[in-house]
């Protein structure tokens, strides 16, 4: 049975996940989580040595959950192509569930705050290294066609989570016409549209390509 301090610890910590994506780093406060973890203040205090150590932790927490649900499909056995699909898909579900999470945390860095700025630095990496390192195990292979590879997953990402970010927020804050209200989920959000998109970007890629299958 853990003990009741890591009880707390962890109440805090999914009291910060839930609030901060309407707070941002300014409006979290400490009072705030706290009261809506049940505990006092000084609790807070007695786990996080600051307010930024814990929002490093938060959005840490964040993030090491998407990192677990793109490179587990990445890391198994199968051609290149097919792990870098399931691993798009995990990417863009991700968007797609933590939308008002994604926005705040691009709005804080462009507010200027350094948490946020320094997980961005210290995390973006991560992904857009596995995306290559999948793209040109493809390439080697001779499924994709040579390009640059920013090249490449700059358009992959544009082409699957751009629309899921953008459809979202317009979603959410009201701005969808009305026409696109009743399209937007079957089209772009739900899990048939993000794998459909995936596959005609990456038959896009392939052009040109061997395709051989080894």
């Amino acid at each position: 049975m853990a003990r009741p301090s890591r009880q707390q610890d962890q109440a805090l910590l999914a009291s910060g996940a839930a609030l901060y994506p309407e707070l941002g780093c300014a409006g979290l406060s400490v009072r705030a989580v706290a009261a809506h973890a049940g505990v006092t203040a000084g609790m807070f205090h007695y786990h996080f040595e600051s307010k930024e150590d814990f929002l490093r932790q938060v959005l840490q927490g964040f993030y090491e959950e998407l990192f677990s649900q793109m490179s587990t499909p990445a890391q198994r056995p199968g051609p290149p192509l097919e792990r870098l699909h399931s691993a798009l898909g995990a990417i863009a579900r991700f968007v797609r569930e933590h939308a008002p999470l994604l926005r705040r945390v691009l709005s804080d860095a462009q507010a200027g705050h350094a948490v946020v700025t320094e997980f961005i630095q210290r995390n973006l990496p991560r992904h857009v290294e596995l995306v290559l390192g999948l793209l040109a195990e493809a390439e080697a292979r001779g499924q994709l066609a040579p390009r640059p590879p920013l090249l490449r997953a700059s358009f992959l990402f544009g082409a699957v989570m751009a629309p899921v970010l953008a459809a979202s927020a317009m979603r959410d804050t009201g701005l969808l016409p009305a026409f696109a209200q009743p399209l937007v989920q079957p089209q772009v959000l739900s899990d048939a549209a993000i794998d459909e998109r995936i596959g005609l970007a990456l038959r896009a890629l392939r052009s040109g390509a061997l395709h051989d299958t080894t």
